[in-house]
């Protein structure tokens, strides 16, 4: 019988209101499909609604001194539910009846507000100029204009009104919202309207409502107290005008930005317009417009950052403002290019993955300048490319990363040696080489603490192959690098448990081995590399041959201190590695190499600790090789490699 309680509570006045609805409300949870009462209770309260208006309820107002314009609104909740359950699924005449009842009604803004709030937004948006003439007619006495304008603005940021009306509707709705005094009450309603300006028009419009919003905003500083929704408003523009060309051409859109004083909130949307251009700017641009704002903007964010700053915040400002570098080219003009990352360093100089992304870049730049020369560079290109090579020497000291660091100056290093900069790759190599010995025992990565000894040796390996190709400098002697690099090495201080050093000095093998050969197996073009320069010369190999019995003694020098401290596993290991080294990269017909290729095969199995398995395939592989053309002397090596027996 819920549906029927209203039939009974017709004669009471509206302050049996709330009842009524709670009536309602469990009629429609028990009988959802009878909506015949809620039609006839609305109906019932367009008769009974003009009494709110009546001097029994004003004089009752004026004794509890309460305002029309307060008491109204109370009403707006259950006004809003009744009219959501009617226009769910109703009928289009349905609605067009209701809108009509309330047309004829005066006074009728409090109904109007909640017809805009519940009907669907698309019947709202093809009737925007019928609802524009109702809100002309309203009273402002009571319920103001303008929250009637900001609830049709709403429906139309979700529905289109035809083509043909939309300038009269922006036109009608800022005539009244523009005449608003209290700040928060005009940009309530601009926050709405700025959407549909965005939605529907062009940089002249958007630009026109900028304006009015700067002028309503700055007196008195009242942009101060509305900072969301004139973030809002900004995310609005952007998200509609993914041309930043366009956008920056917009006269007020900078000194819109102008009002977000507090920095918390300027660098917040100085952040969203850069995840904007970065996502949707898909060709990169020289357009001095753009680039000149998105400067601004992203200095705005750089000299936000402080001691206090989290890491996090950091991270996620140097990603921004590393993509904003990404998308700028000059195409073919180098110089230019070149001027701007100058430009970027002295900018961005306390973020330093802007700084390691200024740095890649030029690099790329130089290798394109070579690529366009095809290798062959006219005095010009040669001294432009060596200025990009200055700029990395002078960047990459002011870094804190010492890995970074490290990796940066190797990088440099080969562009510098693409380009024919020898001198300028020596340096290079030496920086690298004297900043070793700085490298802690333990670095920071993503807030835990771990052992800096890998990332020292994979540093060292990528170094190592770089070495191969690098010419000798005619003033410092053979193989200087490399020597230099091994005293290094030597006097690094490193873990009583750990076997790197060894490691290293096992890829250094390698390298020399590689040294050694009549032609590397990989060159710079236009690089003579040790190779061409000493032709196979026997100083050249006699050199190469200490180095190798020096690096050679160390090895064995450490195999032997490893059984007196009893780490027989980590000798059984390194000893089978140095075989292994001596199988692939050695001379096995030198006598002494190859007793000593035994004498380590023995050692490796001496104490239980090989692996069976491996010391099988390891045997079958030297057997197999043996069989080659001039390899016999493998096959007498296979001789005398006993595999250990277990019982």
């Amino acid at each position: 019988m819920t549906p029927y309680c209203g039939y009974y509570l017709r004669p009471i006045l509206p302050q049996s209101g709330s009842f009524h609805f709670a009536c309602l409300q469990v009629g429609m949870e028990v009988a959802p499909h009878l909506k015949e009462s809620l039609n006839k209770n609305f109906f019932d309260f367009l008769l009974t609604f003009k009494q709110i208006h009546g001097d029994t309820v004003q004089n009752h107002l004026a004794v509890q001194g309460v305002e029309l314009s307060s008491y109204l609104p109370l009403y707006s909740p259950a006004m809003d539910w009744i009219f959501q359950c009617i226009s769910y699924h109703a009928p289009e005449n349905l609605l067009t009846e209701m809108m009509e009842r309330c047309k004829k009604l005066g006074n009728n803004a409090l109904l109007l507000n909640s017809v805009m709030s519940a009907f669907r937004a698309e019947f709202i948006a093809t009737r925007s100029l019928d609802f524009i003439g109702m809100i002309k007619e309203c009273s402002e006495a009571g319920f103001p204009k303008h929250l009637l304008f900001r609830s049709l603005g709403l429906n139309l940021a979700l529905a289109d009104p035809p083509e043909g009306d939309r300038l009269q509707i922006l036109n009608e709705a800022w005539k009244v919202i523009t005449k608003l005094k209290n700040p928060q009450d005009y940009i309530d309603c601009a926050e709405v309207w700025a959407e549909y300006t965005c939605r529907h028009f062009t940089k002249r419009e958007v630009n026109t409502v900028l304006a009015d919003i700067i002028k309503h905003m700055t007196p008195d500083r009242a942009f101060e107290d509305s900072y969301p929704q004139l973030q809002s408003i900004i995310k609005k523009v952007i998200a509609h005008f993914h041309d930043f060309s366009v956008l920056f051409s917009v006269e007020k859109f900078l000194p819109f930005l102008d009002m977000f004083q507090k920095e918390s909130v300027r660098v917040e949307v100085c952040k969203c317009i850069m995840e904007v251009f970065i996502k949707h700017q898909h060709e990169p641009t020289k357009d001095p417009v753009i680039l000149n704002a998105l400067l601004h903007v992203c200095k705005t964010m750089h000299d936000s950052v402080n001691a206090l700053t989290l890491e996090d915040e950091k991270r996620t400002l140097a990603c921004l403002i590393s993509g904003f570098v990404k998308m700028v080219s000059f195409g073919r003009d180098f110089e230019q290019q070149l001027s701007f990352y100058v430009e970027a360093r002295s900018m961005f100089c306390n973020l330093e993955p802007v700084l390691v992304q200024l740095i890649h870049s030029v690099s790329r730049l130089a290798m394109e300048t070579r690529k366009v020369m095809k290798g062959n560079h006219s005095r010009k290109t040669a001294a432009f490319v060596r200025a990009c090579v200055a700029y990395c020497f002078i960047t990459i000291p002011s870094l804190v990363g010492i890995f970074t660091r490290l990796n940066l100056y190797l990088l440099a290093g080969q562009v510098a040696l693409a380009n024919q900069c020898l001198s300028q790759a020596d340096a290079f190599f030496k920086a690298a080489i004297s900043l070793i010995p700085e490298v802690p025992k333990t670095i920071n990565i993503d807030g835990k603490m771990r052992p800096s000894e890998p990332f020292l040796l994979e540093f060292l390996c990528n170094f190592f192959s770089t070495l191969l190709i690098v010419p000798d400098h005619p003033e410092h002697g053979v193989l200087f690098l490399v020597r230099e690099l091994l005293n290094v090495i030597q006097d690094y201080t490193w873990e009583d448990t750990s076997d790197d050093r060894i490691r290293i000095y096992t890829y250094v093998l390698h390298l020399l081995s590689a040294m050694s050969q009549e032609t590397y197996l990989y060159h710079v073009d236009k690089v003579d590399s040790n190779d061409s320069l000493y032709g196979g010369d026997s100083k050249f190999l006699a050199e190469n041959n200490k180095l190798c019995e020096t690096v050679m003694a160390q090895i064995l020098e450490h195999l032997r201190a490893l059984a007196k401290d009893e780490a027989l596993k980590r000798q059984s290991l390194l000893g089978l590695s140095f075989f292994n080294s001596i199988l692939a990269h050695g001379d096995l017909r030198n006598n002494r190499l190859n007793q000593l290729s035994v004498n380590l095969w023995h050692l490796a199995q001496r104490h239980g600790y090989a692996d069976t398995r491996t010391m099988v395939k390891t045997l079958e592989y030297i057997k197999k090789r043996g069989e080659q053309p001039d390899m016999t002397h493998l096959t007498e090596l296979a001789l005398r490699l006993p595999l250990q027996t277990r019982t």
